[in-house]
């Protein structure tokens, strides 16, 4: 799958993309009160970019240049802005 196909509802996405910048990480406090460090990170193929949310122990996994593949992942939409995510059942492989 290209950047340029996702959608805000699609699911089961498999894709690979390089990663050309990563914001800073930052903690959050869920509803259930427990704190997480999440960032953004801005991926690019040949169709497009995208912005990847990575939560807790996947953050320090990634840097800009990094190559990786994402099996599993599906879109959604934060702030009106569409955004590819693993989930729970959801892989990220840096390769």
């Amino acid at each position: 799958m290209k950047i340029k196909e996702l959608r805000p509802d699609s699911r089961r996405v498999n894709l690979e993309a390089v990663v050309s910048s990563v914001a800073p990480p930052r903690e959050v406090t869920l509803k259930t009160g427990e704190k997480a460090t999440v960032t953004d990170v801005t991926i690019e193929d040949d169709s497009g970019s995208a912005v990847l949310t990575l939560w807790n122990e996947n953050v320090d996994r990634i840097k800009s240049g990094s190559k990786i593949r994402i099996e599993n992942g599906y879109v959604s939409t934060f702030r009106g802005e569409m955004r590819v995510n693993i989930g729970r059942y959801g892989r990220l492989d840096v390769m």
